[in-house]
């Protein structure tokens, strides 16, 4: 028995209260070493008096290259619980392990109240709660700016005419706005989207918008306040969510905060809310952006990072993400860089905006691993990138075995609690990354493949605009074309895939959630097999 290798840890994603007061209890051991485990338990106060233990058998859920992962769901009475291991291998061989480690499987370490970990109490209030509404959801990413022009007397000036053959540079303009949105909303409800993920459409010099210069306003190239109220009323009345872009990290370097310390350096009364290493702040000097006297995103100089541990910067961040709560009734707040901006800001964050709306999704832009974050006074969710690259690798580029890939989807899915799980936002491509079908080398086959997978796991799907058009492009700022609205029609091949995934998706939403999800390979051929079981024995 590999001891070195047996591994839970209490108040974590191996023992934590998931729903309707049943707690879900993991243990991690060697890949085929173990045999059996049987979980011991019952109230602290009491767990030495044999009468009052209870014992489970574990069951193996799944496993990956290296380990093997075992769970069991039960409920308590008193809601706390004492309880150990029993772990068998192989060869018969027994042990216990517990908040002592690994121990003789005994009569007396099992009674021994200090062998085991423990749960003290088991507070509603800790659980990680999620918006029941998420998981149904299937989400449209849009890139306002490329979607649709539906006014053009808001074009700025220089906007190019609209095609989507073009390969876009960094500081193009092609006039999307809000209008364009509001006018193709039957065709995104048509196609089956219900909700709706933009990227930031606050006031901004950039086409992009992440270089925030006012949050309390809408881009004057994207429309008003009043053409976004339609929207999103619109969009409400036919069943889609509305989640903003919140780039609270930076802001841009035309904002009057910035602009103030720019003309008043270390006299304005803004020098505290950005990380400024040495005054002035100009860099029309450097030859080198790793020079720069400030803290920004990246080394991007026109992105000054905000310092939201100053209290006039959260309070200033916190009063915008309520504002469009408050004022707009919007339904999800997706937060950029949310990796860089420290714990306590998003800890008031949440507090803040569920005060408002309880219902509403937190959703972090996290590249890695996120558990940190995702422990239920933080985010809802974070984007789930490990799993896109999981199978871009593999159905797109053919550059992971398939043992490979069911390995790392089966540990992907012991990352985090299982109601996390359920609400992840999961996608293939977005404005920060090349498309699928450029991934694809355009071969649309592989891209229908990738996106069935990504439509059978649990979390909440989205797609990037123009996938359903077969829109391809490179890395940013190629994969920002202009949506290809000429190809759109009732005898689009790749359109109506979407709709008929999107169609599967919804209807088998419930078991996709509850359900338990098997991936085997199939030896004999280069592909696997999926299963998705109701849930129950």
């Amino acid at each position: 028995m590999e001891l070195s290798a047996i591994y839970h840890r209490p108040e974590s994603e191996y023992a934590y209260l998931y729903k309707d007061k049943n707690l879900h209890i993991r243990i991690r051991t060697k890949k085929g070493d173990i045999e059996s485990i049987n979980l011991h338990y019952g109230d602290p106060f009491i767990f030495m008096e044999e009468f009052y233990q209870d014992t489970k058998k574990m069951a193996k859920i799944t496993s990956d290259a290296i380990f093997d992962y075992w769970q069991v769901e039960v409920s308590v009475d008193f809601a706390r619980i004492q309880y150990l291991f029993e772990v068998t291998d192989t060869e018969s061989q027994s042990i216990l392990y517990g908040d002592k480690g690994c121990v003789e499987n005994s009569l007396e370490n099992l009674h021994a109240i200090g062998n085991g970990f423990k749960l003290p109490y088991l507070h509603e209030i800790d659980a990680c709660k999620i918006p029941d509404w998420v998981s149904d959801t299937v989400w449209y990413q849009i890139f306002p700016e490329r979607f649709a022009n539906g006014n053009t007397r808001l074009n700025p000036e220089g906007t190019l005419d609209w095609d989507s053959s073009v390969t876009p540079n960094s500081d193009d303009f092609f006039g999307g706005d809000l209008q364009g949105i509001i006018d193709h909303l039957d065709y995104l409800q048509e196609l089956g989207i219900t909700g709706l993920y933009l990227c930031p459409i606050f006031e901004s010099t950039s086409n992009h918008k992440y270089n925030t210069t006012d949050y309390f306003e809408i881009d004057c190239h994207f429309g008003d306040k009043e053409t976004f109220r339609e929207l999103v009323e619109q969009a409400h009345q036919r069943g889609m969510k509305i989640m903003l872009d919140a780039v609270f990290n930076h802001i841009g370097s035309q904002s009057p905060q910035w602009q103030d310390v720019v003309k008043n350096g270390v006299g304005s009364a803004y020098k505290d809310w950005f990380h400024i290493q040495q005054f002035p702040v100009t860099t029309e000097k450097l030859s080198n952006k790793r020079d720069l006297p400030y803290h920004a995103f990246g080394f991007e100089d026109y992105m000054p990072k905000l310092n939201t541990a100053n209290p006039e910067v959260k309070d200033y961040l916190l009063k915008v993400a309520t504002y469009w709560i408050e004022e707009f009734d919007i339904d999800a707040w997706r937060l950029d860089v949310a990796n860089e901006i420290d714990h306590q800001f998003w800890k008031d964050f949440r507090k803040a905006v569920l005060a408002k709306k309880p219902g509403l999704y937190i959703l972090g832009e996290v590249w890695h691993t996120a558990q940190p974050w995702l422990n239920g006074d933080e985010f809802h969710a974070v984007m789930n990138y490990p799993l896109s690259d999981s199978i871009k690798e593999y159905f797109l580029r053919g550059i992971k075995k398939t043992d490979q890939f069911i390995d790392e989807i089966n540990g992907q899915s012991m990352y985090y609690k299982l109601q996390i799980s359920e609400v992840m936002f999961n996608l293939l491509d977005s404005h920060d990354t090349e498309r699928i079908l450029w991934t694809a080398n355009e071969d649309i086959q592989l891209v229908k493949s990738a996106l069935a997978f990504l439509f059978l796991q649990k979390g909440t799907p989205c797609i990037y605009y123009g996938t359903e058009l077969a829109l391809t492009g490179g890395p940013d700022p190629d994969c920002r074309r202009c949506m290809p609205w000429e190809r759109v029609s009732s005898d689009n091949d790749m359109l109506n895939f979407m709709k008929k995934l999107i169609k599967i998706r919804k209807h088998a939403s419930a078991i996709i959630l509850h359900g338990k999800l098997a991936l085997r390979n199939q030896t004999r051929c280069s592909s696997f097999g999926v299963e998705i079981r109701r849930p129950g024995p």
